[in-house]
């Protein structure tokens, strides 16, 4: 797809100074703009592939606020994530792609508040991901069980007009970008 080739070259184009300002900037606005329905809840991260936004100084954040945190976990290829319960300083162990992953016997916890990686999104929620469905088979699992806030995470030059979607794709509830969050409406 066009689309995905031509946002991962953008970002793979970035610097480490863009990178690094993006993600202070999205974590000095937290989580505020859910309240209260972010209160107490499990709030998902990811570790980040070496060109994804930089989710570690909003999780340091969430965690000294007092957020549970749980990063994902893959469980096999078709299947939902699982996360683990994560705190700032845990030893983490390597998972598939080389992504960082919770250690096998961090308990398992179902987030609230799901942070989701994304390559674009629109103002609808439709997000473009890799191509592997991952994150959409987890809020579709996750959704079936209870109310779960997707927030996407993003340079505020990943938001275009419409992303193509698929009827299993499941939409943002949010888009958090540099310059504010963004409400995903229909």
């Amino acid at each position: 797809m066009a689309l995905r080739a031509r946002i991962k070259a953008w970002r793979g184009g970035l610097g480490a100074d863009v990178r690094a300002r993006a993600a202070e900037a999205v974590a000095r606005q937290g989580l505020g703009f859910l309240q209260p329905k972010a209160k107490g809840g499990v709030v998902s991260g990811f570790a980040p592939l070496a060109d994804e936004f930089r989710v570690w100084p909003l999780l340091r954040r969430l965690a000294a606020e007092g957020f549970r945190l749980a990063l994902p976990v893959m469980q096999g290829k078709g299947k939902p994530l699982l996360f683990r319960t994560w705190s700032p300083g845990d030893a983490m162990d390597t998972g598939v792609w080389g992504i960082a992953e919770p250690k096998a016997d961090k308990a398992a916890l179902e987030p609230d508040i799901l942070r989701v990686p994304l390559l674009a999104f629109d103002r609808r929620g439709w997000r473009l991901g890799y191509g592997g469905g991952i994150y959409d088979r987890t809020l579709r699992a996750l959704r079936a069980r209870k109310a779960v806030v997707a927030v996407g995470l993003a340079h505020d030059e990943q938001e275009v007009d419409a992303v193509p979607h698929l009827d299993y794709d499941q939409r943002l509830d949010w888009a958090l970008t540099p310059s504010g969050p963004i409400r995903c409406t229909d």
